[in-house]
């Protein structure tokens, strides 16, 4: 394998811990096959588990033959800037031009910061060469992670692909956001109910509110009432899960809550970030949880809290 595909910007996880300046020093991201990429769950009935048996994804910069080779590994705090990557095919050194769409796309971009404060949910451009790209505003410095969802033509199922990215300038990571069981975006209050569980399936359903009453008539965005990603504090090891139902087929309706199915791969702290569309405008909720029941909150000294989520423009968002 090329190892210039392996090139990521180590100083990204060194800062995020340390809390130092970012825009220098690069090393090699891991490249590992222990751990199977996480897959999309299909609409309609849940599989087992939720969540293609708990893997995690995103963990892995290569994985069952496919590379991740991002190519703009670093950019600054606070301005747009330009991200290009592209989906390499191993046996031939190729970059990946034909992919099997899933909810209307043919690959989703997920960026995240380390310490899960920072959210986008981006849809780059394919040209023809296989190179992707997209506008990205992120704004603070600091250590990131780059997720490329996605399934070649021909696969028989999808795979998650992970490479860090360093945004230049005086980082201060922040602690996890306290548990919190409701979040608030732009007028809106989404609750949680239900647990992330392990070893086995846990039902989460997220039900929307403005101005404290039901939204009944949320739409359908990239085939579905709402996304859910699932990022696990510390490694980031990524789930994708999609709800239980889809538009049109009779028995899910617009809200005000969305259902998912969904297995934690661990015990430990995750956050949660909920796409929804209402009014022409996808917005993003964002929760912390924690699977295995509550003694990981008690030994963090952390305490559940109701209404205790903020959340805006640093915490998530939507960028096309």
């Amino acid at each position: 394998m090329n190892t210039g595909l392996k090139i990521t910007a180590f100083a990204a996880a060194v800062a995020a811990t340390f809390g130092t300046a970012y825009g220098v020093g690069q090393a090699v991201d891991p490249v590992t096959d222990r751990a199977p990429a996480a897959r999309h769950g299909e609409h309609g009935e849940a599989p087992q588990g939720g969540y293609g048996g708990a893997a995690a994804g995103g963990l892995q910069i290569s994985e069952r033959g496919y590379t991740l080779d991002l190519k703009t590994s670093r950019v600054g705090a606070d301005r747009k800037e330009e991200l290009r990557f592209a989906v390499v095919k191993d046996s031939t050194g190729r970059n990946v031009t034909a992919y099997q769409k899933e909810h209307d796309k043919e690959l989703h971009l997920i960026v995240a910061s380390r310490d899960l404060t920072v959210y986008r949910h981006l849809h780059p451009t394919r040209a023809a060469d296989g190179t992707w790209s997209t506008d990205v505003e992120l704004p603070e410095a600091g250590g990131y992670r780059v997720f490329a969802d996605f399934r070649p033509e021909g696969a028989k199922e999808g795979l998650t692909l992970g490479a860090d990215l360093a945004v230049a300038g005086e980082s201060a990571p922040k602690k996890l956001p306290a548990h919190g069981t409701t979040a608030t975006v732009d007028g809106y209050d989404v609750t949680l109910k239900g647990e992330l569980k392990t070893g086995r399936g846990g039902d989460l359903t997220l039900n929307v509110a403005r101005n404290g009453r039901p939204v009944t008539d949320l739409q359908p965005y990239l085939g579905a009432y709402g996304h859910l990603v699932a990022l696990r504090s510390g490694d980031l090891a990524y789930l994708h899960v999609h709800p239980n139902g889809e538009p049109g087929d009779g028995r899910t309706k617009a809200g005000p809550g969305v259902s998912f199915t969904a297995t934690a791969p661990s015990a430990g702290a995750y956050r949660l970030f909920l796409d929804f569309k209402h009014e022409g405008k996808v917005r993003t909720a964002a929760f912390t949880v924690h699977a295995g029941g509550g003694d990981e909150r008690a030994e963090k000294g952390e305490k559940a809290e109701k209404g205790g989520s903020e959340h805006g423009e640093k915490d998530g968002g939507h960028q096309h």
